[in-house]
């Protein structure tokens, strides 16, 4: 199994790779040029497409946007990601339909060993992140690795999400902690 590899099925893996550094390198270059672009910029749509590959014309990312590799990032139908979002996307990162996603979001994938000689190391783990249908995740809102937030929930500005999250639910905080379903 290659050290990309590696990366996208949770295990750990060596960082400095030359195919992993390769596919960082890219994604900074696309990001770079997209920091200059508006969403009516002549080019913007064919430098957001080669940073995700498959993204849905109805989809939209606002820059400036930061992520480390743009091609671990799964974008559903008709969805919007606001300005100065980052997605470290080791893991992979996905977005189903309908997500909407505030300003100034994060979301991570990598998680450094919690060994400190072995964090030495240029060695991480990547888990996904993903964000269920019809979601929207207010301002500011961290999502650390591993987390899976559900359908139609509303994550409340400034949150940061630690856990999952059931489907229906608002949730606040940091930690975020659900204070009730959608609707009541």
């Amino acid at each position: 199994m290659t050290e990309f590899e590696k990366m996208r099925s949770q295990e750990l893996y060596d960082f400095s790779d030359p195919e992993i550094l390769a596919s960082l390198r890219h994604a900074k270059e696309v990001c770079t040029r997209l920091q200059t672009m508006t969403l009516t910029s002549d080019g913007y749509r064919e430098a957001i497409e080669d940073l995700i590959p498959g993204i849905p014309e109805d989809s939209t990312i606002c820059p400036p946007f930061h992520c480390d590799h743009g091609n671990g990032i799964k974008v559903g139908r008709n969805v919007f990601v606001n300005y100065n979002c980052t997605m470290l996307d080791g893991g992979y990162i996905t977005l189903e339909d309908n997500v909407k996603i505030g300003p100034h979001c994060q979301l991570y994938t990598p998680h450094h060993p919690e060994n400190h000689v072995l964090r030495r190391k240029t060695v991480e783990t990547a888990y996904p992140v993903t964000i269920g249908e019809d979601t929207w995740l207010g301002g500011g809102v961290i999502v650390c690795p591993g987390v899976t937030i559900g359908k139609r929930c509303i994550i409340g500005a400034g949150s940061v999400v630690t856990k999952d999250i059931p489907d229906d639910c608002v949730a606040v905080g940091n930690p975020a902690k659900v204070i009730r379903k959608v609707g009541e």
